[in-house]
């Protein structure tokens, strides 16, 4: 297993090892000890999927109180996966990170609880799949603007994204109350 900082600290890059031959392929994709020696000290309680079509985006999503951290990885097809800070305490705050994670590639992004999470649908269809460290409490759970000026995520985008009314009209970063974000 090779991990990999991205420009986010905490947020993490994971490229499991693939183990194959004639027959197909084999990997793991969660083991406690070694991902905790990797500096995933998770208490994972719930795992989800989502199916969903090209140009789909989901997100920028976050719970507080009750933060999820999310270790997210895609089981086919491909996305663009973003992390923001929503940590006002932090001095990132406000900051994005994105990579490309594919059923080929096998890629895993650590998204630590405090950050906004997004992807958008780059492949004909995608099924994605995310482990979380607390349940969903939708009373606490809110988005941010996919587009949010100030963030300034760079969407590989073919044309308008495919959004559900609650992403459509989510605020930006900016007009969030303080009290709203994770500290």
């Amino acid at each position: 297993m090779k991990v990999t900082a991205t420009s986010l600290p905490d947020v993490l890059l994971i490229e499991p090892a693939i183990h194959g031959d004639h027959r197909g392929w084999f990997v793991e994709s969660w083991q406690r000890e070694r991902y905790r020696a990797a500096g995933i000290e998770a208490d994972f309680v719930q795992d989800n999927q989502s199916f969903s079509a090209r140009g789909t985006l989901r997100g920028l999503h976050i719970q507080n109180p009750h933060g999820q951290g999310k270790l997210v990885q895609v089981i086919q097809g491909a996305v663009f996966d973003v992390a923001v800070d929503a940590r006002l305490s932090s001095p990132h705050f406000g900051r994005w990170t994105g990579v490309h994670l594919t059923g080929e590639n096998k890629h895993q992004l650590w998204v630590p609880e405090g950050f906004l999470h997004a992807f958008l649908v780059l492949s004909d269809t995608a099924l994605f799949s995310y482990k979380c460290t607390d349940l969903y409490h939708p009373e606490t759970q809110f988005a941010v603007r996919w587009d949010d000026p100030d963030i300034g995520i760079k969407w590989p985008l073919d044309g308008p994204p495919t959004l559900s009314d609650k992403d459509r009209e989510a605020p930006r970063l900016k007009d969030v109350p303080g009290e709203r974000l994770p500290r």
